[in-house]
């Protein structure tokens, strides 16, 4: 559990993106995202062959065993989202909020409390997935009025607890394109 406290708060640091979209053009955090991704990506193959100071030991402290590609598709999920959503950027803000806090929410809370498993999926809870609703909520709700937010944060819940792919990618793209639609049909 330890390990996963440390991996989910990696997971919400990328928060820095949303701070950094009011102060930078979408284009380049996109590209500052690519850049990243593509720093990470060095630095976890690197690790391989040497201890590389400071990065060596965050590896250590948060990489699952089974799982060597999850910030890659964390950082494509992020960039597919700038990308598409980059008309709206409190859409695109929200959806980011909605994966970096409600999917960790979702698994902390999951792994320690969860006991009630969702239909036709053995290895989610529900608590989990109401951790996800709530913190995904709370978090959308600085970006976003009420129904928007709850209708990304909800979508969100759905694609984490259902995606047949890793949820990094989807969970965003998903929230952004349903709170696009609410505040379409809003207007």
């Amino acid at each position: 559990m330890k390990k996963e406290l440390w991996r989910q708060l990696i997971h919400a640091s990328g928060v820095f993106i949303v701070i950094l979209s009011y102060f930078l053009p979408p284009q380049l955090l996109i590209i500052l995202c690519v850049a990243i991704l593509v720093f990470v990506v060095m630095v976890f193959r690197l690790d391989h062959y040497r201890n590389i100071p400071f990065f060596s030991t965050i590896l250590i402290l948060a990489k699952r065993e089974q799982d060597e590609r999850g910030f890659v598709y964390f950082f494509i999920g992020i960039i597919i989202t700038l990308y598409f959503f980059q008309f709206n950027m409190a859409i695109a803000n929200a959806a980011i909020l909605i994966l970096l806090f409600g999917d960790s929410a979702s698994t902390l809370i999951g792994k320690r409390f969860g006991k009630i498993k969702l239909p036709f999926q053995s290895h989610k809870t529900l608590e989990g997935s109401l951790a996800f609703l709530l913190v995904g909520l709370l978090v959308s709700l600085t970006q976003l009025s009420l129904i928007p937010a709850f209708s990304g944060a909800l979508a969100g819940m759905v694609t984490e607890a259902y995606s047949p792919i890793d949820d990094n990618v989807p969970i965003p793209l998903v929230s952004a394109l349903v709170m696009s639609i609410v505040i379409y049909f809003m207007i």
